[in-house]
């Protein structure tokens, strides 16, 4: 028994120690050493990975902000998912672009003075609005270590990256109310079980007027939005930075929130 939990925690402990990769190399399909498909792959078995959708999802459900459980327990759920994200960005001219360019959004890949020199209501300069206001960085998203696909393991990595992309284009902040309605959006969209849970029982934490204004507005717009709108992951947003972000929502039939949400002080 020892030796069997030995086994199955091994992937826990090199989680744990390996440093962060440089957030602007791409993965790719090339050798890393022994079984290892990219820089940060930890290959799992299909019992230590049921075992880190456990344990991730408790530490999520009771702290939302664990941006590295969340990270754990997509990867570990969201295979057959991915997949079908895939299929659609293989299907899409600007997806299938993004497939085989992999940009990557970072602190390191952004022109950060070229987006503050871009005109009010642009993407770009909305985007980098977004960031200040609510003292957030793209570089905080956790890479990739669990997806045992290359190609499947930079979808998710890109899902990550374009998230505060999606926070801009809805409007929305980064406190919980702000996030849960992100998440009926990705949910819908995606279809990701990571995102269906933290959507489902991410209310949990609000309070009671705040749950009655996401029942009865906020998710029901996020919901439709996300139907009407084509899937996200197909825009390459680093080449529509200059795009006026009111343009860009009526090319997605993304409509205003039906209310404002309150973001940081």
């Amino acid at each position: 028994m020892a030796t069997l939990l030995r086994g199955v925690l091994r992937p826990l402990r090199a989680f744990r120690s390996r440093p962060r990769p440089a957030a602007d190399v791409p993965l790719r399909a090339t050798s890393h050493g022994a079984g290892l498909l990219y820089p940060e792959h930890i290959p799992t078995s299909p019992l230590q990975k049921a075992l880190l959708a456990a344990g991730s999802a408790g530490m999520a459900l009771y702290d939302p902000y664990r941006h590295d459980m969340v990270a754990v327990l997509g990867e570990t759920t969201g295979c057959r998912t991915l997949k079908v994200l895939r299929d659609q960005m293989r299907r899409d001219p600007e997806g299938a672009q993004i497939l085989q360019e992999r940009p990557r959004i970072s602190l390191s890949t952004l022109d950060l003075g070229k987006l503050r020199s871009l005109p009010e209501g642009s993407l770009g300069r909305e985007y980098l609005r977004f960031l200040d206001v609510n003292r957030v960085s793209p570089d905080t998203r956790a890479p990739t270590r669990f997806v045992d696909d290359e190609e499947l393991a930079y979808v998710i990595q890109r899902y990550r990256e374009v998230h505060d992309m999606l926070h801009t284009l809805l409007g929305m902040p980064t406190n919980i109310l702000g996030e849960i309605v992100v998440k009926w959006f990705e949910a819908v969209q995606t279809g990701l079980p990571m995102c269906i849970l933290s959507a489902l029982f991410g209310p949990i934490q609000l309070s009671a007027q705040s749950l009655q204004a996401l029942v009865s507005k906020l998710i029901p717009w996020a919901v439709q939005n996300a139907r009407r709108a084509p899937c996200v992951l197909n825009l390459y947003y680093e080449r529509r930075w200059e795009q006026p972000l009111k343009a860009l929502r009526q090319e997605l039939s993304i409509t205003e929130p039906p209310m404002h949400v309150q973001g940081p002080a």
